[in-house]
């Protein structure tokens, strides 16, 4: 699995690729703790930018869960954005996005995330 990081003044955006399921989940479990950890520890919030994510199975989900739960328990935001048609339909069905702040696009959740945050992805052209 790849997932490419990229840094907005205080928060950390994970963008993960292809599909999440059990072959994979495994993967991005181990690349995103450490991240969850990271933006803890500095006091920032994580975004999760799933617009290259084509489907994500139940084993998917559970590790979004986990980080979710680390996230919530240090008071730090943690949100998803970019969510493909599919991917927003399990989301739905599993009412996931009740239980996470779904953003529409990388910009919108950085927004909420924090304006540091969204200056630093504008000043950089949105890349």
């Amino acid at each position: 699995m790849q997932i490419a990081v990229r840094q907005f003044a205080d928060t950390t955006v994970a963008a993960p690729a292809e599909r999440i399921d059990h072959r994979s989940a495994a993967a991005l479990e181990a690349a995103l703790l450490p991240l969850v950890d990271q933006a803890i520890a500095a006091k920032g919030a994580l975004v999760l930018d799933l617009s290259a994510v084509e489907y994500i199975s139940s084993v998917g989900l559970r590790v979004l869960m986990i980080a979710a739960q680390q996230m919530r328990q240090a008071q730090a935001p943690l949100l998803l954005a970019g969510l493909q048609s599919v991917v927003a339909e399990i989301f739905s069905i599993s009412r996931f996005d009740k239980v996470m702040p779904v953003c529409a696009t990388l910009e919108a959740a950085l927004g909420r995330a924090s304006p540091a945050a969204l200056a630093a992805f504008q000043a950089s052209g949105g890349r």
